[in-house]
């Protein structure tokens, strides 16, 4: 359990629905918790801006932060963007340019606030997170300092939608995600015009995965978002924080390395989630690190927050795998900048079987089953449901391996890079890099990995059809890592050309043959022991709530023994809990089913179903959101069907449909 703090140095009063107008007359809804006295002892407002509804959806954790927060004398505001939640207005799009037009709107109202005194800053988690990194890139005058977890810098390189030019299936699984969330109306008690405006969001609901699929380059669309394209403009203090079980840990390099002013990165063991609560622990003080942040950024306190390191990072340390750790050993790392100087760059060659040593002439081919990846993990876990990697000897069975010896151990800080000659016999090909920890009893670990649809090997935003059985030369930056190898465990380079459903399938199985390769590996140096000790983890008190129904989650891959496919299926259900303070009562029921042949890309396919249900008293609506995606050689086939309820009579029935061509996929 996480400790609880009950008292605070400021006395709150919380407002349930403060309306924010936009300038073209649309009402957006904040819920806003500040100070007794702010009316006449201004305070800094910390903005958290998201889709994800505030009035039951990210809830549970808004009180665990914004209360505690406003007790140190902030004005706490958490906002839903237009066409979510409370807010007035349509959604079409993530990150579009009236979201971030609202956000300056929004800063810029705060600033103006009696209770304000003129200073804002901006936190958030994820869609919050981008959006803290985009307002700082937008400069808005009031807008003092942000700080993002679990974010990106590049739309097209790090979120959900593409990876080294791969389609992820994730770009699925968000759009599911989406089209089932932005599905629920504002609740009744705040907005008597809620059924109207519930119908014309459902009316206007996009499906948005088709949209985001037919961008199979990074182009303007991908451009549009990304602070990576104008570094200059980030002269906002920028505090980033990441997790080694998320697939948001490049952002944290990036920034730090670009930024051209006081930007700090926390990269701890966690997964999608705020490190206060985060699995796995260790947790820290986040809260008492963002106050010391805003106290330094909004009220302008000489508290040190400035001079401090520009990364600290928590080492991971070889253990058991597990998909659902809920710690993880390590030690934590402060690097003054970063690169850090404490970093080298030690190169091993490939021969056939082995990392390091002498090179060989090499022709390996490498082609993987479809199924390869299958204990790949989620893109972002969120919780303890096996959504990690786990052990990967299954994987590590259908792939090409490397591996070597160090014997005394090493210790890795940054980004490995593969360097690699070899021969395609297809013009669309993927190529996937796992580096693992092998312990002496052969249990495989992953460290990190990376993938690179070889069209892109050139040019994210010019792809270029693959060199059919000429030689070409391709490199490959894996993701960012910090881990300690134990001594006497194998460094492991793991080679496929699959990785379902981390990645959508190429039309054709493809067989790569390498012919040369090396692996520059990031070897850290100096570092013994802690040389940072966080706060301990600390919250405001949970939300009151009565347990209506218990949920419960499965996960399991599965084989037919008669046609051969492989699936992997996914529930998801959180039961159903009621609201004490205000007594709504809401729940939500997912299930997907990931399924493939080992033979056959063309047989891929996905199915996800989201049930989203809210009721209080004689009021009750529920919403169904089924999403499919398979594929020809040509086309990518996606549909939806949208259904809503208000008691037990149907109101809405919505299908889509989207087929995209594969340019680049």
């Amino acid at each position: 359990m996480i400790p609880t703090r009950t008292t605070f140095p400021h006395p709150i009063t919380e407002f349930e629905d403060m309306g924010i107008v936009m300038p073209d007359g649309t009402r957006l809804s904040a819920r806003v918790w500040m100070p007794q006295d702010a009316p006449t002892r201004p305070v800094p407002a910390v903005l958290e801006y998201i889709p994800y509804r505030k009035r039951d959806g990210t809830l549970p954790r808004d009180e665990l932060m914004h209360p505690y927060v406003a007790g140190h004398g902030y004005a706490c505001v958490r906002v839903d963007i237009r066409g979510n939640g409370d807010s007035e207005g349509l959604m079409t799009d993530e990150y579009s340019q009236q979201e971030m037009d609202d956000a300056v709107a929004v800063i810029d109202w705060l600033s103006q606030q009696p209770w304000c005194s003129g200073a804002v800053g901006m936190m958030g988690k994820s869609w919050g997170g981008f959006n803290c990194l985009q307002a700082a890139f937008n400069q808005p005058p009031a807008l003092k300092a942000v700080i993002s977890v679990c974010s990106t810098s590049d739309r097209f390189a790090d979120d959900i939608h593409f990876k080294g030019g791969c389609l992820l299936g994730e770009n699925l699984g968000w759009g599911a995600v989406m089209l089932s969330f932005s599905s629920r109306p504002a609740d009744p008690v705040l907005r008597p015009d809620w059924r109207q405006d519930w119908l014309n969001r459902l009316e206007n609901q996009p499906f948005l995965a088709p949209q985001w699929a037919s961008h199979q380059s990074r182009d303007a669309y991908w451009k549009h978002g990304s602070i990576c394209e104008d570094w200059s403009r980030m002269t906002i203090p920028v505090l980033n924080i990441g997790g080694w079980a998320d697939n948001y840990m490049n952002t944290l390099g990036n920034v730090m390395t670009h930024h051209p002013g006081v930007a700090q990165g926390i990269m701890g063991p966690w997964v999608h989630q705020y490190p206060h609560s985060a699995v796995p622990g260790p947790q820290i003080g986040f809260l008492q690190e963002a106050i010391r942040w805003w106290d330094c950024w909004l009220k302008g306190i000489d508290n040190g927050v400035a001079q401090g390191p520009r990364y600290r990072a928590y080492m991971l340390h070889s253990e058991p795998p597990s998909p659902a750790p809920s710690f993880r050993k390590g030690h934590w790392v402060a690097e003054e900048s970063w690169p850090s100087r404490r970093v080298t760059t030690e190169t091993l060659t490939l021969a056939p079987g082995r990392l390091g040593g002498v090179a060989e002439a090499m022709a390996i081919p490498v082609c993987t089953p479809q199924h390869h990846g299958l204990h790949a993990g989620e893109y972002f876990p969120m919780g303890l449901s096996a959504e990690l990697p786990g052990d990967q000897r299954p994987d590590d069975a259908l792939a090409v391996c490397f591996d070597g010896e160090p014997g005394a151990g090493m210790d890795l800080l940054g980004q490995a890079v593969l360097r690699l000659r070899l021969t395609s016999d297809q013009p669309f090909a993927h190529l996937i890099a796992r580096l693992c920890d092998v312990a002496p009893d052969g249990s495989s670990v992953r460290i990190c990995h990376g993938m690179l649809n070889l069209r892109h090997r050139d040019s994210m935003e010019n792809p270029s059809p693959v060199p059919v059985g000429s030689p070409f030369e391709v490199t490959l930056t894996l993701d960012q890592m910090g881990y300690r190898l134990a001594p006497g465990h194998k460094l492991r380079l793991a080679l496929a050309t699959t990785y379902w459903p981390f990645t959508w399938p190429s039309a054709r199985p493809a067989t790569l043959t390498v012919l040369e390769g090396s692996l520059d590996l990031p070897r850290h140096h100096g570092s013994t022991g802690d040389e940072w000790t966080p706060p301990p983890a600390e919250t405001a008190p949970a939300w009151r709530h009565r347990v209506v129904r218990p949920g419960h989650s499965t996960r399991r891959i599965a084989q037919d023994l008669i046609t051969g496919h492989w699936e992997l299926i996914v529930e998801e259900d959180t039961g159903d809990n009621e609201n004490l303070t205000h007594g709504l009562i809401s729940g939500e029921t997912v299930r997907e089913i990931w399924r493939i042949h080992p033979a056959d890309p063309l047989s891929a396919r996905v199915d996800v179903t989201y049930e989203q249900r809210l009721s209080r008293g004689d009021w009750k609506v529920r919403t169904l959101a089924v999403s499919h995606l398979e594929s020809t050689a040509a086309e990518l086939r996606h549909s939806a069907r949208l259904e809503a309820w208000e008691g037990e009579t149907r109101a809405f029935t919505r299908e889509f449909f989207g087929n995209t061509k594969r340019d680049q996929v």
